[in-house]
């Protein structure tokens, strides 16, 4: 008869938490300012990235009647592995929506306006012109408000750049997001040389265009990986560059390899503002939009009329 054998359950051992860094920490978004721009968004049917995309500083820049809005719905045509704006097929684009968003900078007296937008790779060129609206409309409603644009790729279509483009935003943002090497997995249907086309295409068509760039750090990124993306941007004649850590949105998205410390982010931006950038921002919490009047006046951005 053989021996009897005790079953041994093996736990897997859990993962401690890594506690966010003091310097990751911001306060719950609360006040008037926050909640007044809250409930215009709602009343005006609008979507803004600050809530879409889980921003960290929300509260900071809400609190100071800034936001960044988003248009063409709250339904991306694309999975990117890093983004919390909610994926799926969108409902056709409103053109009505240029309007709204000028009414609403329009009420917040905003000075410097920030518009961005899902991908509609359904709708390319609609998308443009939505975007060129928005720019028309804001000059109308909100005469002396600066906008800037952060438009996706296109998917590198010239004619979508160029409407963009003509109607001559005070800046024009694509964001770089990652290096070539985790372009896969971070930004789905994107292509690291098509982003350079286009804020080289920008250039092309109006050389006094100012143009800008983000880049996240934490995907599993090297240092001399993050160094050569702000050379290449750097030589398409990229104005301004933001550089931001990456968080989480929440288990379903890409994993953070680390946390890059503030010295780590101030090495960063004294590298690329040798490489000839005009403004960098560079922080833990910095985002594409995050400063963007200060960025705007730093660079020397004027109104146009």
């Amino acid at each position: 008869m053989a021996a009897s054998v005790e079953l041994i359950q093996i736990e897997p051992a859990r993962k401690t938490p890594v506690a966010k860094p003091e310097w990751l920490k911001v306060r719950a978004p609360v006040g008037d300012s926050y909640h007044s721009l809250k409930k215009l968004a709602r009343s005006l049917n609008l979507h803004t990235v600050c809530e879409s995309a889980h921003c960290p500083n929300i509260g900071e820049c809400w609190n100071h009647k800034t936001a960044t809005f988003m248009m063409l719905g709250n339904t991306c045509t694309r999975r990117c592995g890093f983004c919390a704006v909610p994926k799926g097929r969108p409902d056709p684009i409103d053109f009505d929506e240029p309007r709204r968003v000028a009414e609403a900078v329009a009420t917040l007296g905003l000075k410097h306006a920030v518009i961005t937008s899902v991908n509609r790779d359904d709708d390319i060129v609609g998308g443009a012109r939505a975007f060129a609206m928005v720019i028309e409309e804001i000059r109308h409603q909100a005469p002396g408000c600066q906008v800037e644009v952060l438009i996706p790729d296109f998917q590198g279509k010239e004619e979508a750049i160029r409407i963009v483009v003509e109607a001559r935003p005070e800046m024009l943002n694509h964001n770089t997001e990652s290096v070539p090497r985790l372009y896969r997995v971070v930004r789905s249907g994107a292509r690291y040389d098509r982003t350079l086309r286009l804020l080289e295409y920008a250039k092309k068509v109006d050389p006094k265009a100012v143009t800008k760039s983000g880049v996240m750090v934490g995907l599993g990124e090297g240092m001399h990986e993050l160094l050569q993306v702000y050379r290449d941007l750097a030589n398409v004649g990229t104005d301004v560059l933001t550089i931001g850590q990456y968080l989480r949105p929440s288990k379903d998205h890409l994993p953070m390899t680390r946390y890059y410390t503030p010295e780590e982010f101030a090495f960063l931006k004294e590298e690329a503002l040798g490489m000839g950038f005009r403004h960098v921002e560079s922080g833990p919490l910095v985002r594409s939009s995050y400063h963007a009047h200060e960025q705007a006046a730093s660079t020397g951005v004027t109104l146009i009329t």
